[in-house]
């Protein structure tokens, strides 16, 4: 059976295309898609192109794109069997956290990838990377499809969307996972790794249900040696603001200046809710109260965020934000795995 899948373009270095008269760079027309990657034809599917207007430097995404692309998807989800979205890398790890929030019960691949170098240039990340991405979305077995999830390609590696950051500009595999094992491997064959990947939901008759709504009343408080309680105090004090993800050291440390602490305790009785994610990026997730200097976070109310990354936190605040729930449910709901951007205490 030919898969039908849905390319979307947003934006992004992959689009680029070298003018054979002037020898600039300008955005490819994905319309002629096959012309330029005639090897598309090898795979079992059948490719349509949208192009969501207007094009964006990643720089720019924002909530309001977020759910512009996650209602476009809801408009053709019945249509399409997968979608591949080319995503700028800047900001592509936001992206993926934040549509994986707003898909609830999704039961299709959604695959975000780029490249490093514009897609027209000789050596060029970005054909493997469509292709790739593209034979993953088309994947199916025994009519279900083989990574019904957001995910995030790149460098033969796939990825839960929701537990990547992107750690490096100057090479090939610019975006790791580290609290997560890979989804897939492409080598000679794509080799899925079947356990770490999200099952379709087991009520088949639940319906894909597509949230439209995201608070950016948050910000993020990165702690560093010397920090002024002037900053601290400058970014709880921003009006109207609901949430905070304070990038903390270790597994959750942070000063034990009274003062700092004091801050911090205003605000939360305030009802700003306070979330620690550690700076640390793998191996590891905050443990609040494992040592003294993070006992007293414990004792004001500060979250721990496991290890989630800051790229699902801040999102995952936004979303639950736009829910309008309350604010002990909201503390409940951000420490527990919605769509498996943490892992749960219980280790599961």
């Amino acid at each position: 059976m030919k898969r039908k899948i849905l390319l979307i373009y947003t934006g992004g270095t992959i689009g680029m295309v070298q003018n054979a008269e002037t020898g600039a760079l300008e955005v490819f027309n994905f319309k002629d898609i096959y012309t330029l990657l005639p090897m598309l034809r090898l795979i079992e599917a059948h490719i349509d192109f949208y192009a969501l207007l207007p094009l964006i430097d990643s720089a720019d995404t924002n909530p309001n794109f977020w759910i512009r692309l996650a209602k476009l998807i809801e408009e053709k989800y019945d249509s399409y069997d997968g979608f591949v979205i080319l995503h700028g890398t800047d900001t592509m790890s936001f992206t993926a956290s934040a549509l994986s929030f707003l898909l609830e019960n999704l039961a299709k691949p959604i695959i975000l990838t780029g490249s490093q170098l514009p897609l027209g240039v000789l050596r060029s990340d970005g054909r493997d990377n469509i292709i790739n991405s593209i034979e993953i979305a088309a994947s199916y077995g025994k009519n279900e499809p083989c990574v019904p999830e957001v995910c995030l390609y790149f460098d033969n590696s796939l990825f839960r969307g929701n537990r990547t950051y992107k750690d490096n500009v100057r090479t090939f595999n610019a975006f790791s996972s580290s609290n997560y094992p890979k989804l897939a491997e492409v080598g000679v064959n794509i080799k899925y790794n079947y356990d770490a990947i999200m099952p379709c939901p087991k009520d088949k008759k639940l319906k894909l249900k597509v949230h439209t709504q995201l608070d950016n009343r948050v910000a993020i408080l990165k702690l560093y040696p010397g920090i002024r309680l002037e900053n601290v105090e400058a970014i709880l004090s921003v009006p109207d603001l609901k949430a905070v993800v304070m990038e903390t050291f270790g597994s959750g440390n942070a000063p034990g200046d009274p003062a700092f602490i004091a801050l911090l305790k205003k605000a939360i009785e305030r009802g700003v809710v306070i979330v620690s994610v550690t700076q640390c990026k793998g191996g590891g997730a905050v443990e609040i109260g494992k040592y003294a200097s993070s006992f007293a976070l414990g004792e004001i109310g500060v979250v721990s965020g496991f290890d989630i990354t800051t790229e699902a936190a801040i999102t995952k605040l936004m979303f639950l934000l736009g829910t309008n729930i309350s604010k002990q449910e909201l503390i409940a709901s951000m420490q527990q795995s919605l769509r498996g951007e943490m892992t749960n205490p219980q280790g599961k």
